[in-house]
């Protein structure tokens, strides 16, 4: 295998595959607010998701990134279905993440390490998991190593932005 090849293959690649999860993760803090997901429900006392979790945020996560992927499917035919999966994957690891927390007596904005920074990329990748074409271990190690680096620095840059709460 060249450099080139290499590059492509743990880089650019997974950079490729994963971009439909990280605009639809992202779509909601820019386009979210309004009516919670949840409808203000509780789940043995507690809130399900919580009032940052809504029903404009997720429509608009999910299409973001099916937009994202259909877009990539011109080059890689395969990444509309692959977007699809990764973007109801990514929303619904995000909105299990905030069950959880809430679950656990946790208010909206605290941060729980490792949960907060990847559960919507594990749930994305189970659910594209399916439709093959994934990238090779290295690439998902990539993956996981530029999540945590992209997590750091958008949540701080939207939190600076005044378009989130709290810079995590």
């Amino acid at each position: 295998m060249n450099l080139y090849q290499l590059i492509y293959t743990i880089i650019i690649f997974p950079i490729i595959y994963i971009f439909p999860a990280y605009v639809a993760n992202g779509a909601p803090v820019i386009f979210g607010g309004g009516k919670p997901i949840d409808f203000g429900k509780t789940f043995r006392g507690k809130p399900i998701f919580g009032k940052h979790k809504t029903i404009r945020g997720f429509v608009f996560g999910i299409l973001s990134g099916i937009i994202i992927g259909a877009l990539e499917s011109l080059a890689f035919p395969y990444m509309l279905i692959i977007g699809i999966a990764l973007s109801f994957g990514t929303l619904f690891g995000d909105m299990l993440g905030s069950f959880i927390k809430r679950q656990l007596g946790h208010k909206e904005g605290k941060d729980i390490f490792l949960m907060d920074q990847y559960l919507f990329l594990i749930v994305a990748l189970i659910f594209a998991v399916p439709f093959g074409n994934m990238p090779s271990i290295f690439g998902i190690i990539f993956i996981f190593i530029l999540t945590g680096v992209l997590h750091k620095g958008t949540n701080l840059i939207a939190h600076k932005a005044k378009l989130k709460d709290v810079p995590w």
